[in-house]
């Protein structure tokens, strides 16, 4: 894994809103965006990918094989990720896209993927295809995880995409033969 030493304000400022992306996903592994509360967002980012690409005529960055990124012990892994943005006189992030693989762990808590978008304009947090969710013994099965932050709601259905192959995933391909499944530890009594 080749790490990079940027030296564009705007490829830096860029990777910084890593940040949050990172951190949003992270609401995965729970389920909750009350998640994001502990997480320290002012840590420092480390990232590293075989091949980091600034496409300015496109406003967006490419980070491709074997991409690594992690803030304050949230770590984020994929195959691919790319950084969607506007430069009106600052930089806006307006989506992640993360594919191949994605992996997002912090402690004991993982949330797997094929495919997460993260839309920072609509604030809904995309995760399809053979996603699974782990907290300690706990897990979740499906097909698809959509989080929407300004709502607080979050949902699973087994089908990913839900029907559509608009992110990527192919229409059908599923956790469970299509449908949402899961363990969870039962704590012990205290009498």
């Amino acid at each position: 894994m080749a790490e990079l030493s940027l030296t564009s304000t705007a490829l830096r400022s860029l990777l910084a809103g890593f940040t949050v992306g990172a951190v949003a996903i992270l609401a995965v592994a729970r389920t909750d965006a009350q998640a994001l509360a502990g997480h320290n967002s002012d840590a420092p980012v480390s990232y590293a990918a075989d091949r980091i690409e600034l496409q300015d005529k496109q406003n967006r960055v490419v980070l491709a094989g074997n991409v690594a990124i992690s803030q304050g012990g949230l770590n984020l892994r994929a195959a691919r990720t790319t950084v969607a943005f506007t430069d009106a006189g600052s930089l806006k992030i307006q989506r992640i896209d993360a594919t191949g693989g994605v992996n997002v762990t912090r402690g004991d808590e993982s949330a797997r993927g094929d495919v997460a978008i993260y839309d920072f304009n609509r604030r809904i947090i995309t995760l399809a295809g053979n996603v699974a969710l782990r907290r300690g013994s706990d897990t979740l099965n499906g097909g698809r995880l959509v989080i929407d932050l300004a709502s607080g709601v979050s949902s699973v259905d087994g089908r990913a995409g839900g029907g559509s192959s608009a992110l990527g995933a192919p229409v059908g391909s599923s956790t469970g033969g299509g449908r949402v499944t899961g363990t969870f530890s039962v704590p012990k009594r205290t009498n």
